[in-house]
């Protein structure tokens, strides 16, 4: 997007507020998904505009003028009062909703997420839509700070008083070991999901709490890698029901069992900002619903009927 100079836009204001918050521009292009020299020229636009520098540039982290921390206090209220208002817009009618954009946890790139945006393109035949894939703390960050409108993701913060949830769907982990190998959980190292992200930290904390020993030889950021190496015979692993989703060709090469501790599960929840898109939050969950059924539980369960009643639909 580009902006004639001069113009104070919320773009702007936006892209001010993240480097606000981030202390430096290439921080803040990586949130909002924009390269560097695009904030920089977004940021020269507002002075511009302003009639006032608002960065010290030369100072790192970035720090704001006075002038810088006067728009800062008043840019939420700007940013907050536009969403308000799209959000009644949208509200009147959603085909006058001109653009969404929505985040999904990778566990359902190929299953569930293709058939959403299907379903909601006929539904909503004026609207653009932005999707991103990705671990539910990334999902969850980039709409706490606006990049995203709505995220259906794991549940890893409680008691978020800016956001608004529905639950859709209770995921339990699961042991994933080599076809006919169930002794591999005491025979083989544990293949570990990264502490680098919120459901590796809650793994680990887990299984320390239970008694069990990590050897930390191994640990991956990729479901698919992981199944890989389980079905290789090098090692056994813990992932959510979701995550099996991804064995793909190895299905047929590994097995999977109850976890060898007490259970432990996960909620994957539809997140809105109590600000944003409220009144969009229910037309998706009704797409998503009959979905998540027919696609994961369903399908699931029948792969491992002992998961009856262990994944389901909140």
């Amino acid at each position: 997007m580009s902006d004639k100079v001069g113009k104070l836009t919320l773009w702007g204001v936006e892209v001010f507020l993240a480097v606000a918050e981030e202390g430096s521009v290439s921080a803040a292009a990586k949130r909002l998904g924009a390269s560097p020299s695009a904030v920089s020229q977004q940021i020269s636009n507002l002075e511009t505009a302003l009639g006032s520098e608002l960065m010290n540039r030369r100072e790192r982290p970035m720090t704001l003028t006075q002038a810088g921390r006067v728009l800062r206090r008043r840019a939420q209220t700007i940013l907050l009062e536009a969403a308000r208002a799209r959000s009644e817009i949208a509200g009147l009618d959603l085909n006058h909703l001109g653009h969404l954009r929505l985040g999904m946890v990778e566990d359902f790139e190929s299953s569930v997420t293709p058939l959403l945006i299907a379903q909601m393109a006929d539904r909503l035949t004026g609207t653009r839509f932005e999707l991103e894939t990705g671990p539910s703390h990334r999902l969850l960050d980039r709409l706490e700070h606006r990049a995203l409108d709505v995220i259906v993701a794991a549940e890893i913060k409680d008691g978020l008083d800016w956001s608004e949830s529905h639950p859709l769907l209770q995921d339990p982990f699961v042991a994933v070991v080599p076809k006919g190998r169930h002794e591999a959980i005491t025979a083989l190292p544990l293949i570990q999901y990264t502490r680098r992200h919120a459901m590796g930290r809650m793994l680990a904390e887990h299984l320390s709490e239970q008694g069990m020993p990590l050897t930390h030889r191994f640990e991956l950021d990729s479901y698919r890698a992981m199944i890989a190496m389980v079905a290789g015979g090098s090692g056994w692993t813990i992932l959510s029901s979701l995550g099996v989703l991804n064995a793909g060709r190895y299905a047929t090469e590994i097995e999977v069992i109850p976890l060898p501790t007490a259970p432990l599960s996960r909620r994957i929840s539809l997140t809105v900002r109590q600000d944003g898109m409220s009144e969009i939050a229910q037309e998706i969950e009704d797409q998503l619903r009959p979905l998540l059924n027919t696609h994961v539980v369903e399908a699931v369960v029948a792969r491992y009927p002992w998961l009856g009643g262990y994944l389901k639909l909140l």
